[in-house]
């Protein structure tokens, strides 16, 4: 059956928090604090972390860098670079979002991509990219239900395997989020103006909710969900169906496949 607007989740709530504070990063300092965060969030490999020079050259070539901060202390960033459409859409690629652990769970990743969106729509950007785990999917649901992505395409192995502990030694596949960020649906969502109907549910791909444990305590079973998941993800996909929302139980994360009815006035820019 149609869903309408009423079972997307509210708007969220203000991204002002009073323990926290935003700018853009724009000093050596802060992105060599960049850089150790990564190594505290992630535990990658001195080969694996995005350099100073990477934040230089994003915010000197129409990239973002920005910084979140409880006092003086960074406890979150995320960096993103420009990007070309072949039909000449200028975006942009959202490459790295993280958070400290103790900060996790306290608005900090949403105040960033917030601070993201304000950016980009003050430039007549109008969308900005990632790519995430479809295995984590606390993070699903935020990038889905939270902002108001939409998902449409899945690559294998993005990154390779990587030095992270997080990773669980498997390979990177990944969902691509697309944001659209003055679409009705994530006007709807982030800004409680408007109204958007979801589109009907056709298909399901479900994820266990003890996927994490599953990762540490048993790789070959993570290997075979990771691998069932891709399966379904690109079966659908090539179908041309989308991720249109999530669900979340005490069993399992869902994503919620359909048509996406609106992807020309979505993609207007």
């Amino acid at each position: 059956m149609n869903e309408s607007q009423g079972t997307l989740p509210g708007p969220a709530q203000s991204a002002s928090d009073h323990r926290f504070s935003t700018r853009p990063l724009t000093t050596q300092d802060e992105f060599r604090e960049a850089v150790e965060l990564q190594k505290l969030i992630w535990g990658f490999e001195d080969v694996e972390l995005l350099p100073v020079r990477l934040f230089v050259v994003a915010t000197k070539v129409g990239g973002q860098a920005f910084g979140a901060f409880a006092g003086e202390r960074m406890v979150g960033f995320c960096l993103a670079i420009p990007g070309l459409k072949s039909a000449g859409t200028s975006y942009l690629h959202s490459h790295m979002l993280g958070v400290v652990p103790e900060y996790r769970d306290s608005g900090v990743g949403r105040m960033l991509k917030l601070c993201q969106r304000d950016d980009a729509l003050a430039r007549s950007i109008r969308l900005i990219e990632w790519t995430f785990d479809p295995l984590e999917i606390k993070n699903a649901y935020f990038n889905v239900e939270r902002l108001g992505a939409v998902v449409q395409r899945y690559v294998l192995n993005q990154y390779g395997t990587t030095t992270s502990s997080l990773h669980g030694g498997l390979p990177t596949d990944r969902c691509i989020a697309e944001w659209w960020l003055d679409s009705p649906r994530v006007k709807y969502i982030v800004d409680r103006i408007g109204t958007f109907d979801r589109p009907a549910t056709l298909e399901r791909i479900a994820v266990p909710a003890q996927i994490g444990s599953i990762r540490r305590e048993d790789v070959r079973l993570a290997r075979e969900i990771q691998h069932e998941v891709s399966a379904r993800f690109l079966e659908y996909f090539d179908g041309g169906l989308a991720v249109v929302g999530f669900d979340r139980s005490p069993t399992a994360g869902t994503y919620l496949l359909g048509n996406w009815e609106s992807r020309s006035s979505e993609k207007r820019a």
